[in-house]
Parts: structure tokens; C-alpha cells; sequence
């Protein structure tokens, strides 16, 4: 029952490392072509973006998970959030992308009741690095996640966005970024887009704006899916903290975009208005 130091996935790899998925290996006992079925077959989410705004920091991603050219499932959850401040959205293998999201939830608190107090902002994006790099020998096997983080510091006022590469390569981005399958796409989206000091109604136009596009070019990003009212997912991190927002608003602002496509159908060439 020794508590041991503030990480959590430390302690968890000395005391029940069979607990980890990144403990496993495709390889282990396996042929080659077995391991590579597996990869195969894994299912993988795509597009996810965030932007800083006014108020704080936006992420949101497109809700579809791939298994090949298979459409998996159109309701996957690739962001959660991470604690009060923060959120983090998982690009890749998406198993591997549940099991360190909320492995990284526990390992957030778990640092907090041992310490007394939460990690920094820059704290918990090192944190967060460290448990990538761990999932290495997976990454090398093509069963990587590559995550988006973002977060909002009280003391500072600053919301900032940080990625990572698969072996837990840390970069923090300004403005905005995005990962997955149809970054590219949705990046040239966001920097005809951003605004300096963008107010939340405009910010949440423009990560639309960007998932759109992003669907239109690459086919593991979902596209508009009316008929169904799945929409894609969005947090806001702002002074108050994470604030999942609601469907019913995503829908409002969905069915907004896609009457200005029916006008415009490359979409707004400046920041809407």
C-alpha cells in the first residue's frame, strides 16, 4: 500500500505492469503476419484540431473511427477531459488512445492527492510526453497515438496547445494545430481563418469551417452527417475551466456552415463575421 512518488503510471508499471497496454507486444509469440493483421485491423481516429481564442482554447475533432477503408464506428469519442483545465485528444490507433487518455486523467490526480496541489500547465504537458515515450515499442510495431493537448493556466491567464510526436517529442504550438489523417487540410483551413482575440462564436465557426474542409478532401475524416445529428465534438478551456459544448449548439452552428457551402461551396475566405 506504499504510495510511492507522484506518478501514477510508474507506480502502476512496478506494481501491475500487465495492467498497461503498452506493456504488450504484437510480436510476442506471434508471426509476423499475424502481427501485421492485427495492425491491420486496428481501428484508428482521425482529424482533430484546436485554436486559442479570446476567452481561452478550443479543440474539436470529427467523430468517425476507421478500421482500414471500414467505417468502425461514427461516434467515437477522441477528446476527453484530462482535469478541470485541461483536455487531450488522441489521433492513431484508437484503443491506445483511450487507454493513455484516461490513464493520463488518473495520473493527473493521482499527482495531485499525493502532492497537495495540480501540476502545472508545462507540468502536466511533460507529464503527458513521458507516457507517449513509454508506449515507444508499440509505436515502432504501427500501433502509435499521437496526441493533441490543450489547457488553460489560472495563475498565468494563458491557454496554450502543445502536440507530440509518436515518441513523446514535445512542441507547443501557437494559435493553432491540428493532427490526424486530415491535418493538412484542416491547418490551411485554420490559417485562412484565425483571428487574433477571436470571440468563442467565431472560434467555434472557424474549427468547423477546418473539419469541414478536412472532410472534403480526406476520406478518414467524417463529413456532415444531418440525417444521423452526429456532429463533431468540441471543448472549450477558458478561466471557468472545460466546458463540453452541446449539440444542440455544434447542430445551430453545422447547419449554419453547410447553408453558407450551399452559397460558397469552398467555404469563407476571411474570418466570418
Amino acid at each position: 500500500m506504499r504510495a510511492g512518488n507522484s506518478s501514477f503510471s510508474r507506480y502502476l508499471a512496478e506494481q501491475a505492469p500487465e495492467l498497461l497496454m503498452s506493456r504488450f507486444s504484437v510480436g510476442h509469440n506471434s508471426s509476423s503476419r499475424v502481427a501485421n493483421e492485427v495492425v491491420e485491423k486496428a481501428k484508428h481516429g482521425t482529424t482533430i484540431l484546436a485554436t486559442t481564442y479570446a476567452d481561452g482554447v478550443i479543440i474539436a475533432a470529427d467523430r468517425q473511427v476507421t478500421s482500414g477503408s471500414t467505417v468502425s464506428s461514427r461516434y467515437g469519442e477522441k477528446i476527453i477531459a484530462a482535469d478541470a483545465y485541461s483536455c487531450i485528444g488522441t489521433a492513431g490507433t484508437a484503443a491506445l488512445g483511450v487507454e493513455i487518455a484516461k490513464l493520463f486523467q488518473v495520473e493527473l490526480e493521482h499527482y495531485e492527492k499525493i502532492e497537495g496541489y495540480p501540476l502545472s500547465l508545462a507540468g502536466k504537458a511533460n507529464r503527458l510526453s513521458k507516457m507517449i515515450y513509454e508506449n515507444v515499442g508499440m509505436a515502432m510495431q504501427g500501433l502509435s497515438v499521437v496526441p493533441l493537448f490543450t489547457g488553460y493556466d489560472p495563475e498565468t491567464g494563458e491557454a496554450k496547445i502543445f502536440s507530440y510526436d509518436a515518441l513523446g517529442g514535445r512542441t507547443e504550438e501557437y494559435k493553432y494545430h491540428s493532427i490526424g489523417s486530415g491535418s493538412i487540410i484542416a491547418l490551411g483551413a485554420l490559417k485562412k481563418l484565425y483571428g487574433e482575440a477571436m470571440s468563442e462564436e467565431d472560434a467555434l465557426l472557424v474549427c468547423i469551417q477546418a473539419l469541414y474542409d478536412a472532410s472534403e478532401e480526406d476520406i478518414y475524416t467524417m463529413g456532415v452527417d444531418l440525417t444521423r445529428s452526429i456532429y463533431p465534438i468540441i471543448y472549450t478551456t477558458t478561466a471557468s475551466g472545460n466546458t463540453q459544448v452541446s449539440e444542440e449548439r455544434v447542430g445551430e452552428l453545422m447547419r449554419g456552415v453547410i447553408d453558407e457551402r450551399m452559397r460558397t461551396p469552398d467555404g469563407p475566405r476571411a474570418l466570418p463575421r
